[in-house]
């Protein structure tokens, strides 16, 4: 087993995660503890994992959140300070909200910047998330009375990157109303087809789609759909073809020609959509609209759900201007408007780029991640 994972705070995105790499990367032995008391775990986790980790020859790449203090456990065994070792930040303790009448607990913070110092690679699932947290190091560090360190954010910098939390989106082509089963949300983009990977990923979600297409359409599999039949565009089943040629032709010019790529990636956005109109429910309009707070965005947009998000945070990262409002006057006016209008939402796809947070987009990086040989005194 050469991947050792490590979670001192098992539950919610955290397990999901875990769970995920688990099922999908070979070669892992996982130890955790139970999501309950986070601020012991983020206390005493350390100790527990030095006790109860077994050693081993074969462990390669050290795997765990920024939960676990990680210069603790290296420094406690000396084996584990020399895999490879990799601390993913689902959340940072140095912008992390706390209730008012509450101090920030220095602690914290202070033990996730000292294990970003002894980790190879720090992976952050946000921009935002990662430049709070950079930026935020040198304010932070003011807090000590005097003797401060100096040049934190320059040390740790270097070895960040981003790599957003990886979803499989479930088919719920069944649940969806009628007005919906046709705004496919944009699920490609140049970027997502810069390795074999991101390709794998196309050819998977369009595999998807096709799938649907046929199940929607059980009754009459043999007549096109009545978008198929206008002029320039093909049925899915041709264009998952023309993804598996491409994937054939890797490493050709074809494949890595920066035009020609340009040209795939909007030429499968139009055939990864279809047209709404022919297939929305005049009734829909007068049905009331229904509002929710998800906790998961990314999961309910894919579900049909219409994002409205302020504009602050991570949000603007994730969704574009039209879906965000920055003030309250502005949340209240757009959904005033939502609802005198609920068709002006339910007649529009939602323009959100869902393939950067796949699962099937996302596996090559999360595999070489984790499959990056040890040090060479290994």
């Amino acid at each position: 087993m050469s991947v050792l994972m490590i979670e001192a705070f098992c539950g919610g995105s955290h397990k999901q995660l875990l769970d995920l790499l688990q099922e999908e990367i070979e070669g892992c032995s996982v130890f955790t503890l139970t999501a309950k008391k986070w601020h012991w775990r983020a206390r005493t986790a350390a100790l527990y994992f030095t006790q109860t980790v077994p050693p081993s020859d074969n462990y390669r790449v050290l795997f765990t959140s920024s939960v676990l203090n990680l210069a603790e456990l290296v420094a406690l065994r000396p084996d584990l300070a020399k895999l490879k070792k990799v601390l993913y930040f689902h959340e940072n303790q140095l912008v992390y909200p706390v209730r008012k009448s509450q101090e920030r607990d220095f602690q914290y913070g202070y033990n996730q910047v000292i294990s970003c110092l002894v980790a190879d690679v720090v992976v952050f699932n946000s921009a935002f998330n990662m430049e709070s947290f950079l930026t935020g190091i040198g304010p932070f560090m003011k807090l000590i009375p005097d003797h401060r360190p100096k040049d934190l954010e320059k040390l740790i910098r270097p070895k960040c990157r981003v790599l957003y939390f990886p979803i499989r989106f479930p088919d719920v082509t069944r649940f969806l109303p009628a007005h919906k089963l046709c705004q496919t949300p944009q699920m490609t983009g140049v970027q997502d087809i810069d390795d074999g990977e991101g390709l794998d990923g196309l050819i998977a979600l369009q595999k998807y789609k096709h799938d649907n297409e046929l199940m929607r359409n059980s009754s009459s599999v043999l007549e096109p759909h009545p978008a198929e039949k206008q002029e320039g565009l093909s049925s899915p089943s041709e264009s998952l073809e023309e993804l598996k040629h491409i994937k054939k032709s890797e490493g050709t010019s074809a494949y890595h020609g920066g035009e020609d790529k340009e040209h795939l990636a909007f030429n499968l956005c139009s055939r990864l959509s279809c047209n709404s109109e022919e297939n929305y429910n005049v009734a829909s309009q007068y049905k009331p609209l229904h509002i929710v707070w998800p906790h998961r965005w990314l999961e309910a947009v894919h579900c049909g759900c219409h994002p409205l998000c302020p504009k602050a945070l991570v949000y603007p990262e994730i969704f574009p201007e039209m879906y965000l409002y920055a003030t309250a006057q502005q949340l209240f006016k757009k959904l005033q408007n939502f609802c005198k209008r609920p068709d002006l939402i339910r007649r529009k796809p939602v323009e959100v780029n869902l393939a950067r947070f796949s699962w099937v987009v996302l596996r090559g990086k999360f595999r070489s991640l984790l499959a990056a040989e040890a040090k060479e005194d290994l």
